[in-house]
């Protein structure tokens, strides 16, 4: 049985759920007004009742009102207020058997933020990740602008105004979000195939990775990576890769081994190939570089030659990291040592070098320093080799306006698809070559 004051307080929490104003308290006797929320005791079913009646209220209440009303509905019935609020919105707790499983709230969906990049904007934006070669989310953001134009120029992407706006403005922090059930990524290790060489080393200065001139175009790091797969014996290809430390920029070229003379050639072919002169070399230690053809050459060309210190791989940092993202994840760790074979990769780089050079996007290291045990680095904005390349200073206009054509003309998603054209028939030759039905391979 309700006592009598119980029976008023529902009463008046209808009349109050029906427009009246009455405050709970108001309807107490005066004894029981001062700290009345702490001795009150209602039980399930007053409590019920009372969040029935506040319920139709709350529902149809302002913001502000609501406030007012959940701070004496807690005082009156002495719940947590955040399970105040949710029993007002749901119109009271959920009755059950405790055999019953449980069930939803049945009150309104707290609405939230509209989605702004919906499938529309998620398609095209897939696409132009997978034509760049997968990058950060900061990266292509950065680019981004740049590649629709060229696609859109090209008329390889398609797309209303406003999604062309929206992959033009969008962040990186939301490009990562959006494509993060996309990204997969294997990983394979491979062997090095550098031996330390032993000629003229007391003649060729040492350079460590913190001696560089980073503000001038021209000076580049070279190294070698091999392509022997599982087996390190015998001949087997070489990818000879150059990258100048100033601007980012890329150049690899494929040798049928590591013997002085292919690379002797391949210096000179892709330094024929860089949009700058060259001013410096450093290498390893090997002696593939480490001869007297190369240094007698460098003297006469007046070129810096420097090399690294032994077993100190960050010393060239530079081209190790490009040995990974030019050369390993474009071709792997297949064994490569037929003639067919090194015209493929040769084709192969020929076209990533147009994508890598000129449309993707590379952050360098600004400031470095330490925050107790941790290395903290600041990154400019990224940008791609070509326009680092004609920001710099010493470029010659000539120069300058062939490479703003040479952009003009390239098309990014056609550069893709002829990469992995070359690259699936690359993948043919690897397959053939160790079938049961090889008709016969003449290796180098």
């Amino acid at each position: 049985m309700y006592s009598r004051w119980h029976r008023r307080l529902i009463t008046e929490m209808y009349s109050w759920a029906d427009g009246q104003t009455t405050p709970i308290w108001a309807i107490l006797p005066m004894g029981h007004r001062a700290g009345w929320g702490e001795s009150m005791r209602l039980d399930m079913a007053t409590r019920r009742q009372v969040t029935k009646a506040t319920h139709r209220r709350y529902v149809q209440a302002s913001r502000k009102e609501k406030a007012h009303i959940l701070d004496e509905f807690v005082e009156t019935t002495g719940y947590n207020r955040s399970y105040a609020a949710r029993v007002l919105r749901n119109g009271g707790p959920e009755a059950r058997s405790r055999s019953s499983p449980p069930q939803a709230p049945s009150g309104r969906r707290r609405g939230g933020r509209r989605r702004v990049y919906g499938d529309a904007v998620l398609e095209p934006l897939t696409r132009i990740w997978e034509i760049l070669g997968f990058p950060c989310g900061k990266r292509l953001a950065a680019c981004l602008p740049d590649v629709v134009d060229a696609l859109v120029f090209h008329g390889e992407l398609v797309c209303r105004p406003k999604i062309i706006e929206q992959l033009r403005n969008v962040s990186g922090a939301t490009i990562d979000r959006l494509l993060a059930p996309q990204r997969k990524r294997f990983e394979l290790r491979g062997r090095s195939g550098t031996k330390p060489g032993s000629l003229l080393k007391s003649q060729i200065p040492i350079r460590t990775y913190a001696d560089w001139d980073d503000a001038r175009p021209g000076f580049v790091e070279i190294d070698l990576v091999s392509h022997s797969g599982s087996n390190a014996s015998g001949d087997f290809c070489q990818t000879l890769t150059m990258t100048d430390i100033a601007t980012g920029w890329t150049e690899t070229l494929a040798v049928r081994n590591k013997a002085q003379k292919w690379v002797f050639l391949a210096i000179q072919q892709l330094r024929c190939q860089l949009p700058f002169p060259l001013l410096g070399i450093d290498s390893d230690n090997g002696s593939e570089f480490i001869n007297h053809h190369l240094v007698d050459y460098c003297k006469q060309e007046r070129i810096t030659f420097t090399r690294a210190r032994p077993y100190r791989k960050n010393d060239n940092c530079h081209v190790e990291q490009k040995n990974w993202t030019t050369v390993r994840q474009t071709v792997g760790y297949h064994r490569y040592g037929t003639p067919q074979e090194l015209d493929a990769l040769n084709r192969l780089y020929a076209a990533y070098r147009l994508l890598h050079n000129y449309f993707l996007p590379q952050a360098k290291v600004v400031a470095k320093w330490r925050e107790g045990g941790r290395s903290r680095r600041r990154y400019d904005r990224p940008q791609a080799p070509c326009a680092r390349t004609l920001g710099s200073s010493g470029l010659s206009a000539l120069t300058s306006q062939s490479l703003r054509e040479q952009y003009t003309c390239l098309n990014p998603a056609q550069l893709r698809r002829d990469i992995q054209t070359v690259t699936e028939e690359i993948r043919r030759l690897v397959r053939v070559k160790h079938s049961d039905e090889n008709p016969g391979y003449e290796y180098i």
